[in-house]
């Protein structure tokens, strides 16, 4: 049995770094069943999804991500008309949001961040849109092009503002909170070395909160990071959102092993990655850490697959992310799961999960019932 005065601390949301490694060892059904607790509290019964679309303009990159199975040296670039077509489709469907992100090129310069989102909200102003991770932001800002490094804070920290200041002007609605995989530098440096670091990604989210741009959280999980590593980033954000309570749902990511160097390493060495009880575990961790802070725990049915996401709603979950429409990073890692699916699966996966659907916007503002319109 888990102590009574953890759980004590994990309803008042004071859980501890100590508290949070017993409960990452203990039994499976105590710690869903505490996460499933805390869910309810939070967000009752009601489980969410969103209208949308991913497109990923470009898998050409100069990234050496050693996890990334998405990069092509030479692969494709959508142009704006080709990115214009894609999120008329998606509207015409009915898709509220669109989530843009790419790899990085090198003459991809911040007045070509801004004319895709320009381009996009001057033919579909409606369209949320929710673009470019914290890498994409501090690439655009000079990060990683010898303009500037760590070294120099107070100017990358002005560029930092100023180059979301313009992307917000340009139409950016909120950001995803992906590049984090680990957000612990020992690790960052043995998986994606020519990243930003920690505090250049903690830096990046902080400024798109105090401008009014909302994000979310991700952690990729189950290749060489520890227990404690995980840990160590969900009180990361954690400390993140006390400070500017600027995001919107976590969303824990598992790391796919296939296809990509770091995969392979782990593969050759007998190691599987994550099984389905290590997904459910982090999920139900993030809840628990995170309880009375950010509310909404996303499941990522392309990550998990529809049938382990659907029972992670008994575990911390209340989210399963979005229709899609396409999506290509995941399946270049090994995903099976898909890259659509229709709102009617949504609603039946969550109604036969014993709980409620929900159609939500982007920032968790607004729900409306599957049946009603927009």
């Amino acid at each position: 049995m888990l102590p009574t005065d953890l759980i004590d601390r994990a309803y008042r949301g004071e859980c501890t770094k100590e508290d949070a490694a017993l409960l990452a060892t203990a039994p499976p059904t105590e710690l869903f069943r505490l996460a499933d607790e805390l869910r309810a509290e939070a967000v009752g019964d009601v489980v969410s999804y969103i209208p949308n679309r991913n497109i990923n303009f470009t898998n050409r990159c100069i990234g050496t991500c050693r996890f990334c199975a998405f990069r092509k040296p030479d692969g494709y670039r959508l142009g704006i008309q080709e990115i214009l077509k894609k999120v008329e489709e998606a509207a015409s469907v009915g898709a509220t949001e669109i989530c843009i992100q790419g790899g990085l090129l090198p003459d991809m310069h911040l007045t070509n961040y801004c004319e895709i989102l320009e381009s996009v909200k001057s033919e579909f102003p409606k369209v949320h849109l929710h673009a470019y991770s914290p890498m994409e932001v501090w690439y655009a800002a000079g990060g990683g092009r010898g303009g500037g490094g760590s070294e120099d804070r107070e100017g990358d920290g002005v560029r930092i503002r100023d180059t979301l200041a313009a992307l917000k002007k340009a139409g950016l609605d909120t950001m995803p909170g992906t590049a984090a995989e680990i957000l612990v530098d020992d690790v960052r440096t043995k998986i994606c070395p020519d990243k930003l670091n920690t505090e250049q990604w903690a830096g990046v989210v902080r400024t798109a909160h105090s401008l009014g741009i909302r994000t979310t959280a991700t952690i990729m999980y189950g290749h060489i990071e520890t227990v404690r590593d995980r840990i160590d980033h969900l009180f990361l954000i954690r400390n993140l959102q006390d400070e500017t309570h600027g995001f919107t749902e976590f969303v824990p990511l598992s790391f796919m092993p296939y296809n990509n160097e770091l995969g392979e390493e782990m593969l050759a060495s007998g190691n599987y990655g994550n099984t389905g009880i290590d997904d459910l575990r982090m999920h139900a961790l993030a809840r628990i850490v995170l309880h009375n802070r950010i509310p909404n725990i996303q499941a990522s049915w392309v990550k998990l697959g529809k049938k382990l996401a659907q029972y992670a709603l008994h575990c911390g979950a209340n989210d399963l992310g979005g229709t899609l429409m396409e999506e290509k990073i995941s399946k270049s890692a090994g995903s099976m799961s898909g890259e659509y699916m229709p709102p009617s699966e949504f609603d039946w996966i969550i109604e036969n999960a014993g709980r409620i659907p929900r159609v939500r916007d982007t920032i968790y503002s607004h729900q409306r019932h599957p049946k009603q319109g927009r």
